[in-house]
């Protein structure tokens, strides 16, 4: 016993696929429009510091919670980057490449908070088996050694 579907209004479910991809093409436009104005006002904040290195700007203490990655897309981004790897990474280094790769301002600030998300990141993944320790750096910067990560192979 087959049922089949019959609607009395077939243009209203193509009229709703039309209005639905006009939508996520509306979002996405968005999304790249939030994009540059942040790297925008960034400039201007490096800017307004070049003259007053003490200047606090609303958009400053605003800056880190307004650089949100969209679900997965972290652990994509480090999972691609370790597997794309010559050799092990540290968590510093990651950050450094997502934040050039997004076009972000690489302040203190940021990259401390990013760094952080990036390292709950690595940890989810060692506790999924995803990605493995490899050591210590052997030469460091002034904030000490970093863990060295790789994707697990097999």
């Amino acid at each position: 016993m087959t049922h089949e579907i019959s609607y009395d209004r077939p243009n209203t479910v193509s009229g709703l696929v039309a209005k639905h991809k006009e939508l996520q093409a509306l979002r996405e436009k968005y999304k790249a429009e939030i994009k540059k104005l942040t790297v925008d006002i960034d400039h201007l904040d490096a800017a307004i510091r070049l003259f007053d290195p003490n200047a606090d700007t609303y958009a400053i203490k605003e800056y880190v919670t307004k650089h949100r990655a969209e679900k997965g897309s972290v652990k994509r981004f480090v999972l691609s980057t370790l597997r794309e790897a010559s050799e092990p990474m540290t968590s510093r280094q990651i950050t450094e490449l997502w934040v050039a790769d997004r076009g972000l301002s690489a302040d203190e600030a940021t990259m401390n908070a990013i760094r952080k998300r990036i390292g709950a990141c690595i940890k989810a993944c060692v506790n999924q088996g995803l990605i493995e320790d490899q050591g210590w750096t052997a030469d460091h910067d002034a904030n000490g050694p970093y863990k060295l990560w790789k994707v697990k192979e097999g």
